[in-house]
């Protein structure tokens, strides 16, 4: 049974709070001097998403800091393809690197053994769950599958994701197929994260803005949707957040379309085509993390104008994407002094 003053989930389920509860994106991180020691004590990046007690640490450092309403996990969406022996590392200073799969690379990927190699992620999430204040969210998540799917081709970031574009018109079967195995798969760990303790997820669709209309239907909105309806298929109190990030006008009917509880809105989103959405239900977002690295009166601005337009309804404050490096810990204590502060 959820906790009756974990704030955060009565919004997904629909009500108003104010304040609006309020957790960052990346709020584990590198802007944090105490999330920098532990990494050091770490090793590697995916060293420390594989220590329980480290990734566990990391993950309640900014509730100790900040009191946020909630905690996400400290993991990484590429821990799948991690577990699908794509030989996932972490460059510092490039980001992530992968081996690149072609077709004959998809017919051979084996997800049975994926679950039980994050063992150690979804006992993070159970000892997350007995560490956290009663009170505060425990947010599972991963990433969505064209997300994924688009660093498993390229093996690494692009501007465009332009070789998963080519890749999902040259060969469209086999492409759909890598989507539907990271869909079911990504299904399964959501169900063993809630399993776990976590009292919601969140789906990251981060590369989900350059995909084209026909497109975004296809690659962004079935594999959710089908994600969606395999977790509620099981677990069917599970509140799930989906954020697609660079949507835009694609986010109209997104909400229905995948089945999600609430939608994350990145920081392009405007106000007033943010207001329509919340019409239909909880929205989460949407201030630029720029406007935390610059504080002062941007900051200050940027978190009146979301609570002026938004703090009438269904409101999940965060930002329209994560927090960066460059951002003062001080300057992040003034924004979560803001939004509190602001109660009608």
């Amino acid at each position: 049974m959820t906790h009756p003053e974990r704030r955060l989930i009565r919004v997904l389920e629909g009500e108003t709070h104010s304040p609006p509860p309020i957790w960052l994106m990346r709020q584990a991180g590198r802007y944090l001097p105490e999330y920098r020691a532990t990494r050091a004590e770490a090793g590697s990046f995916l060293d420390l998403c594989y220590n329980p007690a480290l990734a566990a640490e990391v993950t309640l450092q900014p509730i100790r800091r900040y009191g946020f309403d909630a905690a996400i996990l400290f993991s990484d969406i590429l821990v799948i393809p991690d577990g699908l022996k794509r030989n996932v590392r972490f460059l510092e200073g490039h980001g992530p690197a992968l081996d690149p799969i072609d077709e004959d690379g998809i017919a051979k990927l084996d997800p049975a053994p994926v679950l039980d190699h994050l063992g150690p992620v979804l006992e993070t999430v159970r000892r997350l769950r007995e560490a956290l204040p009663p009170e505060t969210t425990l947010l599972g998540f991963c990433g969505a599958p064209w997300t994924v799917a688009t660093y498993m081709i390229a093996g690494h970031g692009t501007p465009d994701q332009a070789p998963a574009r080519l890749f999902a018109y040259r060969y469209p079967q086999s492409f759909i197929r890598l989507l539907d195995l990271l869909a079911d798969l990504s299904a399964d760990y959501l169900v063993a994260q809630i399993d776990a303790g976590a009292d919601a997820v969140q789906i990251f669709d981060s590369w989900a803005g350059v995909l084209g209309e026909d497109e975004f239907e296809r690659f962004a909105i079935r594999p959710v949707a089908r994600m969606v309806a395999s977790i509620r298929a099981r677990r069917p109190q599970a509140r799930i957040i989906a954020f697609a990030k660079g949507a835009g006008l694609m986010l109209k009917t997104y909400r229905q379309k995948t089945g999600a509880d609430a939608i994350g809105l990145d920081w392009t989103v405007p106000l007033g085509f943010a207001r329509e959405l919340q019409k239909d239900g909880p929205i989460q977002g949407n201030l630029d993390p720029m406007r935390v690295v610059a504080g002062g009166v941007s900051l200050r601005e940027g978190v009146d104008a979301i609570l002026d337009a938004l703090g009438q309804g269904p409101l999940i404050f965060n930002l329209g994407h994560g927090i960066t490096p460059q951002a003062d810990p001080a300057v992040v204590a003034e924004l979560v002094e803001r939004v509190r502060g602001r109660a009608a």
